[in-house]
């Protein structure tokens, strides 16, 4: 069973995981915090969400990449979200709004 069946995530939460996912400052902490998903469970749910090569540049990139670690960060970030972040809506970025 996929990982978003199994946790029973609809369209747009599964947008929003990937986008944390791909995410530099977001950590693998904060999305488990959030949906649920250990770091493991991250890695399948993309693996199994979008396209295998895609999939290996995501892996590549977060792989040993001290921000996605919430125990190898700098302690002066504390937050989930960066304020630049724009709403992502059905796989499009919206524009931001001054």
């Amino acid at each position: 069973m996929k990982i978003a069946e199994e946790f029973q995530f609809n369209e747009r939460l599964v947008d929003r995981i990937i986008a944390m996912a791909w995410e530099d400052r977001t950590t693998f902490e904060a999305i488990e915090f959030q949906f649920g998903l250990s770091e493991k469970q991250v890695i399948k749910f993309m693996r199994e969400q979008i396209h295998p090569r895609n999939w290996r540049k995501w892996r590549a990139r977060v792989q040993g990449r001290h921000t996605k670690h919430e125990k190898l960060r700098s302690d002066s970030v504390k937050r989930f979200k960066s304020d630049a972040q724009r709403a992502i809506t059905g796989n499009r970025i919206s524009k931001k709004k001054y």
